[in-house]
């Protein structure tokens, strides 16, 4: 167990309450100025410091986890993923790795919903419009978007935002599938009457909306690719608020351009934050800036449980919130 209080390195700027804990608890160095950290300084950072608290834009591949210093024993991620650290090479160098679970659930399965009812009723569209003072008033036939009610919602992973978003978007009235490793408990397939597709080929091509929320993996990489966008329906929309590296952009732009698929909803694109020109300048696609998670209440408790993870170790603990290779 550490003698004294193990010195902490943050890396970027956290909301006020959780760096004044984390200045109580430990010897921790704060990044006042929010600059993301360079490569250089993650392994200055990583040769000195006992507690790295990485967020999702800092990527701990293994070459640079290779140049820790031996004093390096955990890496308390501030974030629910882990897809920006090589846990495995972390790992084998004795390195814990931690991450926030279940702190954004809520937050992401709103604005997931929020997508969910922009994209097919041409919120955005609608906001330009007056914005551009381009209102000319009521007509019957002008600016009809689709209904939500009856139809058929597919999720792709259904952890515990998948089923926060089910449960929303029951209450609608949607019609809830799912894609999964394996089958939900059967109680909470039958309290949102979920229908479970093994193949998610067979479900893609069934759907009027698909939601994604399944974690970035090298298994998950482009897994909705080419020849799977093709299978959708061409009054299908995608909704994505889980990580952009999942679908692949340029050909999701070309279809919803040529009228194959009827338009998305994106908060994550696959080289942010750099965003695909091609989907930018597409009428029928709601682009967001990476802010599904965007709540004060949810990075005050995503910080809450990385002083819970530190402390643990600190105290001589297993941190409750481990990863290890054998769950991604």
């Amino acid at each position: 167990m550490p003698s004294k209080k193990p010195l902490v390195i943050v890396t970027r700027k956290l909301p006020d309450a959780i760096e004044t804990r984390m200045r109580e608890l430990f010897d921790a160095r704060l990044n006042l100025d929010d600059v993301p950290m360079t490569r250089e300084q993650l392994i200055e950072a990583m040769q000195v410091c006992e507690v790295l608290v990485p967020t999702v834009t800092d990527r701990l591949d293994a070459r640079l986890l290779a140049r820790a210093g031996a004093q390096l024993k955990l890496i308390a991620n501030y974030g629910n993923g882990v897809d920006n650290i090589d846990v495995r090479a972390a790992t084998e160098r004795g390195i814990t790795v931690t991450n926030t679970p279940g702190a954004l659930t809520d937050d992401t399965a709103d604005m997931t919903m929020a997508l969910i009812l922009a994209v097919p009723r041409r919120l955005v569209q609608g906001v330009k419009i007056l914005e551009a003072g381009r209102f000319k008033g009521w007509a019957p036939t002008w600016m009809l978007g689709h209904r939500l009610h009856g139809k058929r919602l597919g999720i792709i992973g259904m952890g515990r935002v998948g089923q926060a978003v089910a449960r929303r978007a029951a209450s609608f009235g949607l019609q809830i599938h799912y894609h999964n490793r394996k089958p939900v408990h059967a109680d909470i397939e039958n309290e949102l009457e979920a229908t479970y597709w093994e193949s998610l080929d067979q479900m893609l091509a069934r759907m009027d909306i698909i939601s994604i929320h399944c974690p970035h993996t090298p298994g998950t990489y482009h897994l909705l690719s080419r020849r799977r966008l093709k299978l959708l329906k061409p009054t299908a929309y995608i909704v994505n608020t889980a990580r952009g590296e999942i679908i692949d952009e340029d050909t999701l732009a070309e279809m919803i351009e040529q009228g194959r698929i009827a338009g998305a909803g994106l908060d994550v694109y696959e080289h942010e934050p750099a965003i695909n020109p091609k989907l930018a300048k597409l009428a029928n696609v709601v682009l967001l800036p990476h802010m599904a998670s965007a709540t004060l209440e949810g990075r005050v408790e995503m910080g809450e449980k990385v002083i819970i993870n530190v402390k643990s170790y600190a105290d001589g603990n297993k941190p409750p919130d481990r990863v290890i290779p054998a769950m991604l």
